[in-house]
């Protein structure tokens, strides 16, 4: 039975899924999955942009400490990069002597480690005796952009990061292993006896920590396991995003890195698809395999409970008892009743309470923007100085774009199904992806087309003033439906800022972009243009690539590879990929992993293009703000210089967004 339109889209992930993952074989030796492992670490450190290679001094310090009936509440912040800090609360239990700790992360409650969900965990090990360190992560908490609680760090805030090559889980990761170090530090904790714990995303969290820092000795997530393969149909938060990940393993494989350390995995009953029973048992069983290899299939154990998305007390109860067991050499692993607790006010808690916090705090975006800087001075370092040096360099770039930033270049589709009827045809740009596009003859004969590339689809940029002055002047437009645009869109695909965000998700943790996906699409439908159009009678004509708002990149990317675009027009598009803020007004699919560190910025991207013709009419930064012909034109300085270099620098165009009308007289 044929799929719905909105459906095509997840279909063929769930296909690459299979591709990718389907032919996946357990390792039969102790020393193959050593092997194993250890390219996996490898592959994860790669694909979390690597980590400093000193880590920065913590220079911890504390401001301000509760008094509580068996234990002590701490407020600290220390360092875990040059300039940026971290949040946290020590729970120090009373006595002396060294005890065994407990990193606690606080995943997607509203309050973050002030939230009364992760405090209660924290205060039932704190008088269980177990030295707790809670943390804030980048973005939550108190390490938001304002200073208010609640914030969420995920969608275009966190997205900020991928273009540096750094995304947020591989921060995360990081961070908390700089948690560990200064857990390291205090004289109350042994440092041979550490476990880590959180929920839901902070269950990610203590996964992919405690599969990569083997400090931890017991490792414990909760309402978070379930394998890759069921994210990809689901929203996730960016934080719980490693891209390109399926490309290499799938969830068991990270589980299985904790062994022989302890392993308990907790689900809920009726929790989300995601991290339902059915799916963790896929991953744990893999686990469990490795764990045998070991000689250790007692340091893993699955616990369910009857509940929702939460870590409620049966959960926690559960979760002291295997702690204690591993962490303390007591008992036999059973849930631990827990002790009475009462969590403290939220505001009570904070290192900044109020608007205390310091001007020059550093957010997520700001750290991002501060890496595009860092990047973009050594882009901008090399000067070109003959046309050969910049055609070398040109080759790199382009090699980088579409093999290491993009995941390569698919299998073409079949023959298009023409619909001459009403100007209609469907074009199968890979098997499994078919996109729409309509034919749009001028009002007066001339030897000139458009493809305008507007995702968000046909029935829109039909009705944009550019269009209908395009057609009013004697032009012939195409406009197209691409993947997961317009008819293809995914039901529930907008979170937040982002209208794309489930479709990016998946396909980035799949090793394909969006940004790709969509420009192969557009290098398919000219293609079949260049090839003659069949009865739609484009294929003698000048071609003009066109691209509006965010669709400006998408066209950007597709016409490096495209000699049959003569010209390129980029309208009201971004202008780079640098932002202190959080994106706005722009696809999430845009913002490919890696792109501005492996590749250059939107400047460095368009100067691939010469000596084509290329006009940028307008633009817009990061925060959606309009660029003066001035700020355009500093932003394209790269570009220009480029097409000076080569003799072109009439074929470039950059001024501030003109009038439809204005901008077809312009084009001829």
């Amino acid at each position: 039975m044929p799929l719905e339109p909105a459906q095509q889209f997840l279909a063929y992930i769930h296909e690459r899924h299979r591709q990718l993952r389907g032919d996946d074989k357990a390792p039969q030796t102790l020393e193959a999955w050593q092997v194993q492992k250890s390219h996996l670490r490898q592959k994860l450190l790669d694909l979390w942009g690597g980590f400093p290679d000193e880590p920065c001094d913590l220079d911890p310090q504390t401001l301000g400490e509760l008094q509580r009936d068996g234990y002590r509440v701490e407020k600290i912040v220390f360092k875990t990069r040059p300039g940026v800090q971290m949040t946290a609360n020590a729970y120090v239990p009373a006595g002396t002597g060294k005890r065994p700790a407990v990193l606690c992360v606080h995943g997607h409650w509203k309050g973050a480690k002030q939230d009364p969900v992760p405090q209660s965990r924290c205060i039932g090990l704190a008088r269980l005796g177990f030295f707790v360190l809670a943390v804030d992560a980048f973005g939550a908490g108190e390490r938001g952009i304002g200073k208010a609680l609640g914030e969420y760090h995920g969608e275009m805030t966190g997205a900020t990061l991928w273009p540096v090559g750094l995304p947020l889980s591989g921060l995360q990761v990081y961070e908390n292993m700089r948690a560990v170090d200064f857990l390291l530090t205090r004289p109350e904790v042994d440092g041979t006896k550490l476990g880590i714990t959180g929920a839901s995303g902070g269950g990610n969290q203590t996964m992919y920590a405690g599969a990569f820092d083997e400090r931890f000795g017991c490792v414990v997530p909760v309402c978070s396991v379930g394998n890759y393969r069921s994210y990809l149909g689901a929203a996730a938060c960016v934080c719980e995003i490693v891209p390109d990940i399926v490309t290499y393993t799938e969830e068991g494989a990270l589980l299985a890195m904790v062994a022989p350390r302890a392993l308990m995995v907790i689900n809920a009953t009726r929790d989300a698809f995601q991290f339902s029973v059915g799916e963790a048992q896929k991953s744990i069983a893999a686990a469990q395999h490795v764990f045998r290899l070991y000689g250790k299939a007692g340091n893993i154990t699955h616990d369910i409970f009857e509940s929702g998305h939460d870590y409620g007390k049966a959960m926690r109860e559960a979760m002291y008892g295997w702690m204690t067991l591993h962490l303390k050499g007591e008992g036999q692993g059973n849930p631990i009743p827990e002790p009475p607790l009462i969590p403290e006010d939220p505001e009570t808690l904070r290192c900044y309470p109020g608007q205390s916090r310091p001007e020059n705090f550093v957010t997520l975006p700001k750290f991002a923007a501060a890496q595009a800087d860092r990047i973009l001075a050594e882009h901008n370092r090399e000067r070109h100085t003959h046309p050969e040096h910049w055609q070398n360099s040109a080759m790199r770039m382009k090699h980088a774009l579409t093999h290491q930033v993009l995941g390569g270049t698919p299998l073409r589709g079949d023959v298009p199904v023409q619909k001459p009827e009403n100007n209609t045809l469907l074009l199968e740009t890979e098997p499994g992806i078919e996109i729409t596009a309509v034919v749009l003859p001028g009002d007066k004969p001339k030897r000139q087309t458009a493809l305008v590339v507007d995702l968000e689809g046909i029935k829109h940029a039909r009705e944009t003033e550019l269009v209908q002055a395009l057609t009013a002047s004697g032009w012939k437009v195409v406009c197209a439906d691409l993947r997961a645009t317009g008819r293809y869109a995914v039901a529930g695909d907008t979170i937040g800022r982002a209208p794309d965000h489930n479709s990016t998700e998946w396909a980035t943790l799949t090793g394909r972009p969006l940004l790709g996906q969509w420009a192969w699409d557009v290098r398919c439908l000219v293609s079949w243009l260049e090839s003659g159009g069949s009865k739609a009678e484009v294929g003698d004509r000048d071609l003009t690539l066109l691209g509006v708002g965010p669709a400006g990149l998408v066209a950007l990317v597709a016409a490096i590879d495209l000699p049959a675009a003569a010209r390129v027009v980029v309208v009201d598009s971004l202008v780079s990929f640098r932002s202190d803020v959080p994106y706005v007004g722009q696809r999430m699919g845009l913002f490919a992993p890696r792109i501005l560190r492996d590749v250059g910025d939107i400047p460095h991207l368009a100067a691939l293009l010469a000596p084509r013709r290329l006009v940028i009419s307008g633009g817009v930064n990061g925060g959606g703000e309009t660029q003066s012909d001035e700020e355009l034109k500093n932003r394209f300085a790269y570009t220009r210089d480029i097409y000076r270099l080569l003799g072109v620098d009439a074929h470039l165009t950059v001024a501030a967004s003109a009038k439809a009308t204005d901008l077809v007289k312009r084009l001829g």
